[in-house]
């Protein structure tokens, strides 16, 4: 990461989320960050600002301390809230909080427990999400138009399509042209692309622990890129035109896909 960092010059650092594995923060003072955050990514190409979304392990400790602004007082590249936008001119980045949409961590959680304290009444709170992520998206003057969250709206790997995000988010990023849709959650590397949606979905989720040794997709020419093991991702954007590469732990890439759009000054007609 430090190297392609460096040689692309990046200007931010995204995390999909599970930001403190495997079970969250006990509190503002565990190590924990350290260990995992400041201590790891170290490379001058990373001193840069870091955009976190959190995760459902991070929902396993103390949510709070994670989002509280003394962690960026103790290292200022962190940048964690629940959803907010990241307005980076010719694009945005709309970081959306999607482990309260899934049921199954509130039906059955099985031995974990959540904290859920800044999330209820939780009916309420995912229809604030979903009201404020369609405005701020019909209002957005960006040329390209980025979602980022933990969970995959689609995914081959163990933990499968989302369906809470497949009926409810879903048809608000469509409906606003929503170029990518990133996601963590999954521990690995893939790239979907289906002819019913024109949304790439992208998920980033090899930071560390992977090869579950497991794959279910049904229609393979939708899916451009699977890879099980670790690695990240980069996005290079221009006013006209997006590069996706993929790559493993050692900087090799292993897919890229590239799109373009128009220019406004590319109009040209006759008079």
């Amino acid at each position: 990461m430090g190297r392609i960092g460096e040689e692309m010059d990046i200007n931010f650092v995204v995390s999909t989320g599970d930001n403190i594995y495997d079970n969250g923060m006990k509190s503002i003072d565990d190590p924990a960050f350290q260990l995992s955050f400041s201590n790891i990514y170290t490379s001058p190409s990373l001193q840069k600002p870091w955009y976190l979304v959190l995760g459902n392990h991070d929902y396993r400790g103390d949510v709070e301390a994670q989002l509280s602004p003394i962690l960026r007082s103790m290292d200022s590249r962190w940048i964690c809230m629940r959803s907010f936008i990241v307005d980076a001119e010719i694009a945005e980045l709309f970081f959306v909080d999607t482990t309260p949409f899934v049921d199954a961590y509130f039906l059955s959680p099985q031995d974990q427990t959540y904290d859920w304290s800044g999330v209820s009444p939780r009916k309420s709170y995912l229809q604030t999400i979903l009201t404020e992520l369609e405005m701020g998206l019909r209002e957005s003057s960006a040329k390209w138009k980025i979602v980022v969250g933990h969970h995959a709206i689609k995914s081959a790997s163990i933990h499968g399509n989302t369906k809470e995000l497949e009926s409810l988010l879903l048809p608000i990023l469509e409906a606003n042209k929503v170029d990518l849709y990133m996601n963590g959650h999954d521990h690995c590397l893939q790239h979907i692309s289906t002819s019913q949606s024109p949304i790439q979905f992208l998920t980033s989720g090899g930071g560390s622990k992977a090869w579950r040794g497991y794959y279910n997709w049904t229609t393979p020419e939708d899916m451009k890129f699977f890879y099980d093991g670790q690695g990240f991702m980069s996005v290079k954007i221009t006013r006209s035109e997006l590069s996706v590469v993929f790559y493993d732990v050692s900087g090799n890439s292993l897919h890229k896909w590239d799109t373009s759009k128009m220019l406004d000054s590319d109009f040209y007609f006759p008079l």
